[in-house]
């Protein structure tokens, strides 16, 4: 029994990966360089040595471009290894936040598209997506262990301890944009240990009900 091989229906557009990725890298160039306002279509298909009508092929407006490109960023996993431990798995996560945040293209990228966010509210939800997705991933895995270890009580807030572990790395790199050297990692993931620890007494008490 043969299989036959589908093939795309006469005068359809074959949209090739490598393309796709080719411009996917230089609309993140673009971003990190000029800004999501000074950011074209025709900038982005020059860095890319594409045409106009390669990108239009794949999306409608230079809004559908950068919301595609946060979509395709978002969807790459975080690697939250299980080390036996809050503090451990926490330490890797923070050194793999810091890294990300420390790179010229996400700390020139994000600080734009968040102030771009408030101009356009299509921006906003999809950053505000993207983030609602990653506090859940963070918040079932590695609080999730956390718990199942007994290291944390069954109703610990998630939400908050995300805000906990994400928040010094982000405010220090993103906003204050000082340094934040390997060294000192270990001993800001213990300190959220500890803040998460009082915290979850403090809600066993009653005093972070909310």
């Amino acid at each position: 029994m043969t299989t036959e091989k589908k093939r795309p229906p006469a005068g359809a557009a074959v949209l090739r990966d490598d393309i796709t990725s080719a411009i996917r890298r230089a609309v993140m160039a673009e971003l990190a360089e000029v800004g999501y306002g000074r950011l074209s279509i025709e900038a982005v298909a020059r860095r890319a040595g594409v045409s106009k009508t390669a990108i239009y092929r794949r999306w409608r407006s230079k809004l559908d471009l950068v919301l595609d490109l946060v979509s395709a960023t978002a969807g790459r996993s975080l690697p939250l290894l299980d080390t036996g431990s809050l503090l451990g798995d926490l330490e890797i996560l923070l050194h793999v936040l810091a890294k990300a945040l420390r790179h010229r293209m996400a700390s020139q990228i994000i600080p734009d598209l968040l102030a771009e966010a408030a101009r356009t509210p299509q921006i906003a939800e999809k950053l505000h997506q993207t983030l609602e997705d990653y506090q859940r991933t963070i918040g079932v895995i590695v609080i999730g262990r956390a718990v199942e270890r007994g290291e944390l009580p069954a109703d610990t807030d998630q939400r908050l301890a995300v805000d906990l572990i994400v928040g010094p790395v982000y405010w220090r790199l993103a906003i204050a944009r000082a340094p934040l050297p390997a060294s000192e990692v270990r001993r800001v993931a213990e300190t959220i240990v500890a803040g998460l620890r009082v915290a979850s007494t403090g809600s066993d008490s009653g005093e972070l009900k909310h």
